[in-house]
C-alpha cells in the first residue's frame, strides 16, 4: 500500500468529485449543444474593487513581491486586519500576537487541528459542515464527533444532546455561522452558548466566518463578540466572499495568542505567506473598501428571490436562505419516492440539463437529501438554468 489509511478516510472530496463529473460532461457529445452552467462552487462572478486589483498589479513590479514572505513580512496586513476587526466588532486586537495571515480560511481550518490536538483526541463539528472542518480532523487523526443540524430546528446547534462524558472527552469544537451549506445566518446566542460550554469544559472554540458580511437577514454572529475568545477562541475570516477575491487566497485568523502561535508554528513547516503584492491589495480592501461586501448583498438578494420564484414555477419548493451565495434545496418528493439520493439527482441534472449542483451529502451525513446551489451567475443565467430543468423535471414528476 503506497498511501496512508488517513488519506483513505479523507476521501476524494465533494468538490473533486464534482470537478470530475463536470469535466466528463464537457468532454461529452452534449457539450456543444448545451454548455455547462456551473452552480456547484461558491466562486462568485462579481468583481472585486478595481483599485484593489490595480494595487496588486502595481506592487508586482516591486522585486520584493517575488521573494519568499516570512511572518515579519506580513506586518502591514496584520495591522490592517486588526484595525478592521476593531472597527467591525468594537474589540481590541493585538496585530503582533492575535492575527495570522492565511492562504484562504480553508487552509486555516484544515491546519488548526494538527496544531491543537494529539492523535486520538476528540473534536466536535457540525453536520453538515464545510469539508475542511472534517478533513482537518482526519489529517490530525482526531476522534470526530458530529452535532447534526436539522431544518425543523432552524439549523440551530442543540448542545443539550451531548452527554457529560462527551463533553469530558472533547478538546476542540469547530463551528461556522453564517453556515455553509445550509445558508443559515445563525444567531450570536449560539456562539455565546458554545463559548460557555468551551469555558466550562476547557475546550478550544474555532469559528469559520468567511460570510460574516453577507447576511441577508439578521446580524451575522462573530466569535470576537464572545467572552473568553482571547483565552480559548480562534476565528477565521476571508476576503474571498465579501471582496470577491477567492482566487487570490487571502484570509486571516484572529484568536487567543497561544492558538495563533501554535497555528503559526505549524504553518512554518507547511508554507510561507502570500506575496507582498497580494497582501498590499488586501490591506487596501480592508482599509478603504471595508463596505464593499455591503454592495454585494442587494445583488445576491435579487438572485435569491428570482431563483426561488423560478424554481417554484417548476414545482421545486425551496426554503428562503438568510445569507447570500447559496440555496439549500431539499430533494423533491418524486425523487425521494424513487429512492434517489442527492448524489444521483445531481448527476441526473448534470447529465440531462447541463446544470452542475453540489450534493448535500458531501458536507456530511446530515446533508443527505439536499442539494446546494451557488448563486454565482447573473440572474438571467440562473433563470436559464431553471428553464433547462423545466421540461426534464416535468417528465420526472
Amino acid at each position: 500500500m503506497l498511501t496512508s489509511e488517513r488519506l483513505a478516510r479523507l476521501g476524494s472530496g465533494v468538490f473533486d468529485r464534482n470537478d470530475r463529473r463536470k469535466a466528463q460532461y464537457c468532454s461529452g457529445t452534449r457539450h456543444p449543444q448545451q454548455p455547462l452552467i456551473d452552480l456547484s462552487l461558491g466562486s462568485t462572478d462579481l468583481a472585486p474593487p478595481a483599485e484593489v486589483i490595480a494595487a496588486m498589479a502595481g506592487a508586482l513590479q516591486d522585486p520584493i513581491s517575488s521573494s519568499y514572505c516570512l511572518h515579519a513580512g506580513t506586518e502591514a496586513f496584520r495591522h490592517a486586519a486588526a484595525a478592521w476587526c476593531e472597527r467591525r466588532f468594537d474589540v481590541a486586537v493585538d496585530a503582533e500576537t492575535e492575527v495570522l495571515l492565511l492562504v484562504g480560511s480553508q487552509e486555516g481550518t484544515a491546519h488548526l487541528p494538527m496544531a491543537v490536538l494529539d492523535p486520538g483526541e476528540s473534536a466536535l463539528i457540525l453536520d453538515p459542515s464545510y469539508p475542511s472542518h472534517r478533513g482537518g480532523l482526519e489529517l490530525a487523526d482526531a476522534a470526530i464527533h458530529t452535532l447534526p443540524l436539522q431544518a425543523e430546528n432552524g439549523w440551530a446547534p442543540d448542545f443539550s444532546t451531548l452527554t457529560t462524558e462527551q463533553w469530558r472527552q472533547l478538546r476542540l469544537m469547530v463551528l461556522g455561522f453564517p453556515h455553509n451549506p445550509t445558508a443559515c445566518t445563525g444567531d450570536q446566542a449560539w456562539l455565546d452558548e458554545a463559548m460557555a460550554h468551551c469555558h466550562r469544559h476547557d475546550l478550544v472554540l474555532a469559528h469559520d466566518n468567511p460570510y460574516v458580511d453577507l447576511a441577508l437577514q439578521g446580524e451575522a454572529p462573530a466569535l470576537l463578540r464572545c467572552p473568553q475568545w482571547k483565552e480559548r477562541g480562534i476565528e477565521f475570516f476571508s476576503l474571498s466572499k465579501g471582496w470577491c477575491l477567492g482566487g487570490f487566497r487571502l484570509a486571516f485568523a484572529v484568536g487567543a495568542a497561544p492558538l495563533i502561535s501554535a497555528l503559526r508554528q505549524l504553518k512554518g513547516v507547511v508554507d510561507f505567506n502570500q506575496c507582498r503584492a497580494l497582501q498590499q491589495g488586501a490591506v487596501l480592501a480592508l482599509d478603504r473598501f471595508a463596505d464593499w461586501p455591503g454592495s454585494l448583498r442587494p445583488v445576491y438578494r435579487d438572485r435569491r428571490d428570482r431563483m426561488l420564484r423560478a424554481l417554484a414555477r417548476i414545482g421545486w419548493s425551496v426554503p428562503q436562505p438568510s445569507m447570500a451565495l447559496y440555496l439549500w434545496m431539499p430533494l423533491p418528493p418524486w425523487a425521494r419516492s424513487r429512492g434517489w439520493s442527492d448524489e444521483q439527482l445531481a448527476a441526473e441534472v448534470l447529465e440531462h440539463c447541463g446544470v452542475a449542483l453540489t450534493p448535500g451529502s458531501g458536507f456530511g451525513a446530515a446533508g443527505a437529501g439536499w442539494l446546494r446551489l451557488a448563486l454565482v451567475r447573473p440572474s438571467e443565467d440562473l433563470e436559464s438554468a431553471v428553464d433547462r430543468l423545466a421540461p426534464w423535471w416535468a417528465l420526472q414528476s
